[in-house]
Formats: C-alpha cells, structure tokens, sequence
C-alpha cells in the first residue's frame, strides 16, 4: 500500500496521470490492483481539487497584499492602540515631589535641619544612598504677599519664612532639584488679586527670588471659571525678561513650570491658553506642565485616561484644547492621602507608578510632539500635606515605594535636559 501511495502521489503531481494509469493498467506491467487503481484515481481527483483551491488562495493572497481596499489616510490609533505603541518608551526624565513642610503648605516657620532631616530623610536617601527623588516643589508661596514683599511673622519678603537657603541647599547638595510653587487651590484669590494689581511687577519678584534662592518657579493658579491669562501672560513675560528659557536646565531659576487639572475637563481656560501658547514644542515658553491629582487616588486606567486628554485635546471644545506633546507634562500621583500607607508610598510592585509605566514612558504623540513618553511623575505631597492623615512622616516614609520605583524606573540624578519634542 506505501509503494501505492508513492507512485499515485508522484504521478498525481504531473500532466496526463490519468491516461499513463490507464496505459499501465491495461499492459498489465503495473503491479497496482483494480482497488489501488481506483485509489489512485480518487487521490489525483483530490489533488487536483486541492491544487485547484491552493493556486486561488495563492492569488487572493497576492491581490490583496497588492491592492488597498479603500484608500488610507493619516488617522490616530484608538486609545487602546496607543498605549501599546511603543513597548520599549522614553525614559523617565522627572520623578519629583511637592513638599508641603510640617504645617501643611505653610512653610511659616524656619525648620531646624537635624529634624527636618529626621521627618525626611526618605527623599534624599532610598536606601543605598541615593535620592528617592530627583525634584522637590515647596509649596506654597502666597501670590499677593510675594508681590507686596511682605515681611510678617510667616513671611520674609515675600517668601514663605521656612523656605530657607538651608532647606534648598539640603536637597541641591544631593543633585535634587528645587523649585517654590506659587499659589494652590488655597490662593486662587490671591493670584487673581496679584495679577489684577500688577502682573508685571509679581513676575520680576518671582525672579528675583528665583535667582536669590538659586531655584525655579512653577505656577499653580487653579482659577477654574474665568482665569486672568492676560496677566498671567505679563506675568511669565516679566520672569521670562529676567530668566530665559534655557533649554540645557543648567540654569535652575530658568526652570518655569505650570499645574494643570489631571486631564482636560478642570480648569479648561488656563489650559486652553496654556498648550496653544506657553507649551509649544516649536518655541517653548514654559518648560513643562504637571498634570495635578484628581480629588482621590485614581485607579491605572483612571489617571491615564485623564493623562491622554491632555495627548489629545479637546478639539470638539467650543475653543478647542489642543494637544500637549507627551514630553512636555509629567503626571501627578499621591503619596499621601488619609490615615493608611499608600502603595505609591510603601510598596512600589502595587503603585501606579509600577502599574502606569508602560503608559508614561510609551503614549505616543496624537498631533504635537515627536517622541513617545510623558516627562514622567510628581508625587502629592511630602511630609505634612493636610491636618489629616498620616503624611510622610516616620515611620511611613515613602523609601519602599517612590523609593524602589526610582531604581526600577532608572531616575538620572540630577536631572539631564529635558526633551522639547
């Protein structure tokens, strides 16, 4: 039966098998019986069926990877597809903290350095020596206080009295990098008051205290219903006169930077301003901006759907949003926030940083930008950020959570020039 087999699948396989059976059939020199013959006569019907539908499947294949359906057109991926885009990422380049002193974003109290160090040591030490952290934003200085320069029991020309020399320097000496936030959801009043009086005149304070303390500025003015961009405009012009853009970050007080809501449907005015004319890769104004906190720790999808808004704009928008290139914000997360260690805090395996990674190092650009990648992560907030809750205080320091992550995500201290694109 094999020698059958071979012979019909050998002759199957050439032009006339058929008739050279039938010819050896009838001379009676095949040893093939009248069975096997009609074997190999199914066997050829088979074949040639088979090859039949091979040669078709063969040119729809071909046609198909020759010819397009239906004409195509530059298009952005769906939001699923995005976030795989690029498996391998960007570096993370920003991996900081804002730091709320032991009075709850006060800072209205010159700190002694061995306690300080004793509530904090966590951001400058993960464990092996090396920074948990490679940024801390002292939050906050009031707006209208820094324009007046007052001086008053919490405050030293304009300039929280706890915001030391000293205390800037315990963090620079370690390669991190400082700024002052200006403002909160506390002093949105003041901002407004500020700018209203003089916008020009608080944005050469702001520099001066910048280059007096040897940090940068961000501006955290979370007007939500009519924000006065105009001032602030004049505001940035006026520090920017003083301070420029300096896309090296050699210069520290040339570091400006700006809060913006999680995603796209908060403070929709100042961001509306914010990407169409401060945060332009093609002649950048501010250096970044960081997409705060929403009102609670958000679940992985949660933050990343809010942190694509801002990849994706709002062009349905009255006045549309315009994209943010993923370079050009970093993503806030909480660190503290009520009565119970939180992952991001304690456990790194279990936090959104370690959850969100391939998301922050990987969204691609959906209309500004080049490269793929959000700068990376601001924590919420070191030390003491509300009256209630446990902080980041000993023994809940964060070493074992923006701690580890520092290791796994590779966090170059101090911070190299950042990306435009």
């Amino acid at each position: 039966m094999l020698e059958a087999l071979v012979r019909c699948t050998v002759c199957a396989g050439q032009p006339g098998a058929n008739q050279r059976l039938q010819r050896l059939n009838a001379s009676g020199a095949s040893s093939l019986s009248a069975s096997r013959i009609r074997f190999c006569r199914l066997m050829i019907r088979s074949f040639s069926v088979r090859v039949r539908y091979i040669g078709w499947l063969v040119l729809a294949v071909l046609w198909t990877a020759c010819t397009d359906v239906m004409p195509t057109e530059l298009k952005s991926p769906p939001p699923a597809a995005r976030r795989t885009i690029d498996p391998i990422g960007t570096p993370i380049q920003v991996y900081g903290s804002w730091h709320c002193g032991n009075d709850y974003c006060t800072w209205g109290a010159v700190r002694d350095l061995t306690e300080f160090d004793s509530m904090n040591h966590w951001l400058v030490d993960r464990g092996d020596g090396r920074p948990s952290v490679n940024l801390v934003v002292l939050s906050f200085v009031h707006p209208y206080r820094l324009l007046k320069k007052t001086t008053d029991a919490q405050t030293l020309n304009g300039i929280p009295r706890g915001m030391t020399p000293a205390i800037v320097n315990y963090f620079k000496s370690r390669g991190i990098k400082v700024m002052l936030s200006i403002g909160g959801i506390t002093y949105v009043s003041a901002w407004n008051q500020a700018l209203a009086e003089n916008a020009t005149q608080l944005g050469l304070n702001a520099a001066e205290a910048a280059n007096s303390l040897g940090v940068g500025i961000e501006i955290d003015y979370e007007e939500s219903s009519a924000p006065d961009t105009t001032h602030m405009q004049a505001f940035i012009d006026a520090y920017r006169s003083v301070n420029p853009y300096d896309a090296t970050g050699a210069s520290h007080p040339a570091r400006l930077t700006i809060d913006l809501a999680a995603g796209d449907r908060w403070l929709i005015g100042l961001t509306t301003k914010a990407t169409a004319d401060w945060l332009r890769t093609d002649r950048p104004v501010l250096d970044y901006a960081n997409a705060m906190v929403p009102s609670r720790q958000p679940s992985a999808s949660a933050a990343t759907a809010n942190w694509q808004e801002h990849v994706d704009g709002k062009p349905q928008y009255g006045t549309p949003i315009l994209p943010l290139a993923p370079s050009k914000f970093t993503g806030g997360v909480y660190i503290a926030n009520g009565g119970k260690p939180l992952p991001e805090c304690v456990n790194y395996p279990k936090s959104l940083q370690s959850a969100t990674r391939s998301f922050v190092q990987g969204v691609v650009p959906n209309g500004a930008g080049v490269s793929p990648g959000m700068l990376g992560y601001m924590f919420w907030a070191a030390e003491r950020p509300s009256a209630r809750g446990i902080g980041t205080v000993p023994p809940n320091t964060c070493e074992k959570g923006a701690g580890v992550g520092a290791t796994a995500l590779n966090i170059p201290i101090p911070i190299p020039a950042l990306r435009v694109q």
